[in-house]
């Protein structure tokens, strides 16, 4: 069982506290088919089953609901997207204690069940900014942002609505945050490499709902 460094009386602990951060009750839920998660710092993936501190679910429509104690990024390795494409999801925070943790997409990933993990990310947070990393390992690279952006809505009463989608063009990338461009990169250096596993993540203290989800071939 994955314990992030933690382990038996110590990690039960843990569980109880980042519960009642987020007001209810750490639970294991059914896990979609297919599907894997990865925790921050840890050396590898495993099924939503055998993670601590983390529930992850899916809707008969093809919603997904994540309840995070740690940072995750979740990711089913038979959606891959190569060429041009867009990927996209509408992110619902339903419960938070913390306004600045981002949430978002993630695409161009290899060696997600490993150490070498390696994936572009663009995400959002409750106080309006967003972000556009690569991920390597378990070290980060800044391409664009942390940046407040109008169209991004912050968190009222801890709840918040972002639809985030990100289109893979021939020679650029462009980062959309309900419907408006946010930041556009070219496909060069660290964000020259674009086909791969794509999934989404979210940082610890949120509860979220992801509708919407999916790859359309452009």
């Amino acid at each position: 069982m994955l314990r992030s460094g933690v382990s038996g009386r110590f990690s039960r602990r843990l569980a109880s506290l980042i519960a009642i951060a987020l007001g209810g009750t750490v639970l294991q839920a059914q896990a979609p088919a297919g599907w894997m998660l990865r925790v921050d710092n840890t050396p590898a993936a495993v099924t939503p089953e055998k993670a601590t501190l983390v529930e992850f679910s899916a809707a008969a429509n093809g919603s997904f609901r994540a309840r995070n104690g740690q940072a995750a990024t979740y990711f089913n390795p038979a959606n891959i997207a190569t060429g041009s494409y867009t990927l996209k999801a509408t992110f619902n925070v339903l419960r938070t204690t913390s306004p600045v943790e981002f949430y978002g997409l993630i695409f161009g990933g290899s060696g997600l069940e490993a150490p070498n993990q390696n994936y572009l990310y663009f995400m959002v947070a409750g106080n309006g900014n967003w972000l556009f990393k690569r991920r390597v390992g378990n070290d980060t690279e800044e391409i664009g942002g942390p940046a407040p952006h109008d169209a991004v809505k912050k968190l009222e009463g801890g709840k918040a609505t972002n639809a985030l989608e990100v289109r893979v063009l021939a020679d650029k990338i462009e980062c959309l945050v309900n419907g408006a461009v946010v930041h556009t990169a070219p496909k060069t250096g660290r964000s020259a490499r674009t086909d791969g596993v794509y999934g989404f993540r979210i940082n610890h203290l949120l509860e979220m709902q992801v509708d919407g989800f999916g790859v359309t071939r452009r």
